[in-house]
């Protein structure tokens, strides 16, 4: 029987490596999967809405809840933009009788692997190369030219910790990559 309790599913990777759209289409094939919603404090981009893609916090809200200690994990992840797993967020999803899936950091992952090692899935989505992350990143349209150099610069140090997880997934071809997810998660789930 399926027990969701304390079940975990990371999804994690360099910015630019797939990992959200991975993450997409595992919730549409796994109804027993749930979306782990990250409180962060950079600005809300136009395409995102308010506790569906994050939780945006002021800096000063996201700085008391760390001193509450509720976080599994958080990170700064690029100067002056922390992310973080809500413990909250965990207990909704297993109080929903699901199991939740982060789409986080690499740091943030291994944080979370290391507090539950006997009920967590990690997959680390290891892209073809850093040109190819490079030109998936300036093909967005989001990047300036410096924070395009800084999310290179840390993918290619995220990329050195990829042993650290269950599972690497290469993303040469997203539909690929995706079935093999599936395949992987199948087997979580199951287990």
């Amino acid at each position: 029987m399926f027990q969701p309790k304390n079940k975990i599913i990371i999804i994690t990777a360099p910015s630019g490596a797939g990992k959200t759209s991975i993450t997409h289409f595992l919730l549409k094939k796994f109804p027993q999967l749930a979306f782990s919603i990250s409180a962060a404090t950079r600005k809300r981009r136009e395409n995102e809405t308010e506790g569906k893609d994050y939780y945006f916090m002021a800096e000063e809200e996201f700085n008391q809840k760390i001193q509450h200690n509720e976080f599994v994990e958080w990170e700064m992840v690029y100067e002056g933009k922390k992310y973080g797993t809500l413990k909250s967020e965990l207990e909704r999803i297993w109080n929903n009788q699901q199991v939740p899936v982060l789409d986080i950091d690499v740091k943030g992952a291994i944080h979370v692997q290391q507090q539950f090692p006997d009920t967590t899935l990690s997959i680390f989505v290891d892209p073809p190369s850093v040109d190819e992350l490079k030109r998936r990143l300036s093909s967005r349209g989001t990047e300036t030219e410096e924070s395009l150099q800084q999310r290179i610069n840390k993918a290619s140090y995220e990329i050195s910790f990829k042993h650290h997880f269950t599972a690497i997934i290469l993303n040469d071809n997203l539909e690929r990559a995706c079935q093999q997810a599936q395949q992987v998660v199948q087997q979580f789930l199951e287990s």
